[in-house]
C-alpha cells in the first residue's frame, strides 16, 4: 500500500499525517504548549503506595503524579532460594517504599484527570531496534512472520551484540524487515550510546528530574511511520526540513530521497484533503460509500460502533443487503479507529444476520483490515447478542480529546433541558425556598427569576397561568429577567428585600 507522509509546521503546533491511497490513516499533532511525553525517562520520586490498587503514584515532575503498576516494575517475581521459581506475585510495599528514587518511563501520556502510565521496564527505540537496557533477551516483531527472515535477524543481533559487548536486550522492530547488518549494527550502537549518556546524567541527579526526552513530533514520526511503503515525505518549513534531513542522512539515508520541502502556496493539508477529514473524524458518524453509515461514541468505559444500512439498499434480498453493508462497515472500522486514535475496549453492533457463513466473512473482513494498524488489537468473534468486542492498546488522547473540550452548555453530557424542564424545576424551587422561609421566619420580599430568554418566554407564555397562580399562593410578586449569558437550563432565584408592597 503506498504510502505518504504529511508534516504541517506552525509557530503554535506541528502535525504529522499518514496518508495512503487519498485517505487519511493516522494524524499526530503536537501543540506548543502540549507535546507528548510518551517515551520521556524520568528519574521520580515515589509519593505514595496503594496496597488495595498494588500500585505506586510517582512524582515525575508533570502536573500530577504518575501511576507504576506491580506488574511494570523490572523482577516483579520472589523466588524462593531453593528452586529459583516463583512463589507469588509481588507486593507492591516489598517493591518500593514512599520517598525512593526509581528510573521510570512515560508508557501512555496524562489523559483527561489520569496521570501518565509508568514503567520501570525500559526501552529505548531507533528506526529497526528497540534496545531494553534492564533484559537480555533478543526478541522479533510479531508483524515479521517468515521464519528465515526471523531467524536472519536472531542470528545478526547476536553476533553485533557479541561483537561490540552491548548488553541489555534487543527487539527487532517490524522496519528491521530485510534490513541488514550495517544498518542493525549502527541502531544498536546509538541506542547503547543513548544509555550511556542517560547513565552519565542521572550521576548526582535529584527526583524528579528527566533523564531523557524523546524525539520531537515530526522527527519521531519519521523514525515510526516512514517504512519501504513510504514514497514521499512532504514538509511545508524550511527550518524543519533542514532538521529532518539532517536527522535522515544521519541514520536512515536511504530514506533522503524520498524527502521534500513543499513549496506550493496552497497549504499542504488542504492540497491532500487532510483537513476534511480531520473535520469529519470529530463527528460521530462515518457515512460509507454505499450510502450506510457507522456512528462511534467514545464513553469513559468503553468505545461503542453502531452500524446503519442508511440509504443503502443494494441487495437482492435483506439478507445480502445487510451483509453487505457490514462487509463495508469492517473494512472502515479500523481505520476510523486509527484516525481517531480510538483505544481501550471497542464493542461494534454490526446489522444482525442470520447466516453464520456471512458472519465468519464480516469477522476476517475485520481481521485483515487491523492488519494495517501498528497498534496492538484482539478480535473476539460475535456474541449471542450479535456483538463483536475487540480492544486497541491506548497510548495517548484521542483526536477528540486533544482538539475538543466537553460543551460548556451541557458539561460534556450531549443533553440540555428543556425549557420545559427548567420551568417546572423553577416552580419547585420558588415553592421549596417559600416554605423555608416560612420555617424559618426570614425576613419578606419578592422574588426575582433569572434564567435563559427560552425559559423567560415559555413563563410569559405557556406557563403564565401557573406562575400567576404561584405567585397568589405564596402572596409574593415574582418578576423575571433574561440572562443571556446562563447556559440553557440554568436558572437562579434571589429574594429581594424591602420591596414596598
Amino acid at each position: 500500500m503506498a504510502e505518504e507522509l504529511l508534516i504541517n509546521v506552525s509557530p503554535f503546533e506541528t502535525r504529522v499525517a499518514l496518508v495512503a491511497h487519498g485517505l487519511l490513516q493516522e494524524i499526530h499533532i503536537a501543540r506548543s504548549a502540549g507535546y507528548s511525553v510518551t517515551g520521556n525517562i524520568y528519574l521520580g520520586k515515589v509519593e505514595r503506595i496503594v496496597p488495595g490498587m498494588q500500585a505506586a503514584f510517582v512524582d515525575v515532575g508533570l502536573a500530577r503524579p504518575g501511576f507504576l503498576h506491580a506488574r511494570d516494575i523490572d523482577s516483579p517475581r520472589i523466588f524462593t532460594a531453593q528452586n529459583e521459581e516463583p512463589t507469588a506475585k509481588p507486593d507492591i510495599r516489598d517493591l518500593l517504599h514512599e520517598g525512593q528514587s526509581v528510573l521510570v518511563q512515560i508508557e501512555k501520556d496524562p489523559i483527561a484527570n489520569k496521570g501518565a502510565r509508568l514503567s520501570t521496564q525500559l526501552a529505548l527505540a531507533s528506526k529497526y531496534l528497540v534496545l531494553m537496557p534492564n533484559e537480555n533477551h533478543i526478541g522479533i516483531s510479531q508483524r515479521i512472520d517468515d521464519e528465515n527472515e526471523r531467524e536472519r535477524l536472531r542470528n545478526i543481533l547476536t553476533g553485533v551484540k557479541q561483537t561490540y559487548d552491548i548488553g541489555g536486550g534487543v527487539i527487532a522492530r517490524t522496519a528491521a524487515d530485510a534490513a541488514d547488518e550495517t544498518q542493525l549494527a549502527s541502531d544498536l550502537r546509538l541506542l547503547q550510546r543513548i544509555w550511556l549518556r542517560i547513565t552519565e546524567r542521572l550521576k548526582g541527579a535529584q527526583a524528579p528530574s528527566l533523564a531523557y526526552e524523546e524525539l520531537p513530533l515530526h522527527t519521531r514520526m519519521i523514525r515510526d511511520l516512514a517504512s519501504a511503503r513510504t514514497q514521499s515525505i512532504l514538509i511545508d518549513d524550511a527550518q524543519t526540513f533542514a532538521r529532518i534531513r539532517s536527522y535522515v542522512d544521519e541514520f536512515i539515508p536511504g530514506y533522503a530521497e524520498r524527502l521534500h520541502c513543499y513549496l506550493e502556496k496552497r497549504p499542504l493539508f488542504e492540497r491532500h484533503g487532510v483537513e476534511d477529514e480531520l473535520s469529519r473524524a470529530l463527528e460521530p458518524k462515518h457515512c460509507l460509500k454505499s450510502g450506510g453509515s457507522i456512528v462511534i461514541e467514545q464513553t469513559e468505559a468503553m468505545i461503542s460502533v453502531d452500524v446503519n444500512t442508511g440509504g443503502f439498499l443494494g441487495g437482492h434480498s435483506l439478507e445480502e443487503t445487510v451483509f453487505r453493508a457490514n462487509l463495508e462497515a469492517a473494512a472502515a472500522i479500523p481505520r476510523q479507529l486509527r484516525l481517531r486514535n480510538l483505544g481501550g475496549i471497542v464493542v461494534i453492533d454490526f446489522i444482525d444476520m442470520e447466516d453464520e457463513e456471512h458472519q465468519r466473512q464480516v469477522l476476517r473482513a475485520l481481521e485483515k483490515a487491523v492488519e494495517a494498524d501498528p497498534a496492538r488489537t484482539r478480535i473476539e468473534g460475535f456474541s449471542s447478542l450479535g456483538l463483536v468486542q475487540m480492544s486497541r492498546k491506548r497510548t495517548r488522547e484521542s483526536l477528540a480529546q486533544s482538539m475538543c473540550a466537553p460543551c460548556s452548555q451541557c458539561e460534556g453530557y450531549g443533553l440540555v433541558r428543556t425549557p420545559e424542564s427548567t420551568c417546572v424545576e423553577v416552580f419547585r424551587a420558588l415553592s421549596q425556598d417559600y416554605q423555608a422561609r416560612c420555617r424559618h421566619k426570614t425576613p419578606e420580599g419578592d422574588y426575582l427569576i433569572r434564567a435563559t430568554e427560552a425559559v423567560v418566554d415559555r413563563l410569559l407564555d405557556e406557563d403564565a397561568q401557573y406562575l400567576a397562580t404561584l405567585s397568589e399562593n405564596i402572596q409574593r410578586e415574582i418578576r423575571i429577567q433574561v440572562e443571556p449569558s446562563y447556559p440553557e437550563g440554568q436558572f437562579d432565584i434571589v429574594l429581594v428585600q424591602n420591596v414596598a408592597r
